[in-house]
């Protein structure tokens, strides 16, 4: 069995700012065109993506893929709603723990898993202004940390 390898095209850097990401999960991605070129150049931002649940479906909605560059007329809309592929079974759970409990789908990153392009979807609580404080004082001390002992190091 050969081991797949994974390439990291995008990451959601603000999803990890503004949420707890409770869970998280792999989800194929519907592309047309080319899209896919777009995606393998890295020209994806998910910045301010999200991702709902219609009619059975899941979806992903405000992701940005800019459009190939020596593309021609069948080029798509860059934030054009895309559809994502999970069991069914997986979506309705999903749908029912944002329904009930408050919890966002928020895209985290995209990546490519062989030759297939994934998102991974995480399951995030939102963060209050105080949590963010917190998180972002961790980091510093941390980084003082790890900043004086490369000091008492030399």
């Amino acid at each position: 069995m050969a081991k797949e390898s994974l390439k990291t095209i995008a990451k959601n850097k603000k999803a990890f700012h503004d949420y707890f990401v409770e869970e998280s999960m792999e989800a194929g991605i519907e592309l047309r065109g080319t899209e896919v070129k777009s995606v393998r150049r890295g020209q994806v931002n998910l910045k301010d993506s999200w991702c709902s649940v219609n009619n059975g479906e899941l979806q992903i909605n405000g992701m940005h893929i800019s459009p190939y560059d020596h593309g021609n007329i069948f080029n798509q809309d860059p934030m054009r709603v895309r559809r994502l592929l999970m069991h069914r079974r997986e979506i309705m759970r999903l749908f029912g723990l944002v329904k009930q409990n408050g919890y966002s789908l928020i895209p985290i990153s995209i990546y490519l898993k062989g030759s297939l392009v994934k998102v991974q979807v995480g399951l995030c609580k939102g963060k209050k202004l105080y949590d963010k404080r917190a998180d972002m004082a961790a980091r510093a001390a941390k980084r003082d940390i790890e900043r004086a002992i490369k000091e008492n190091n030399r």
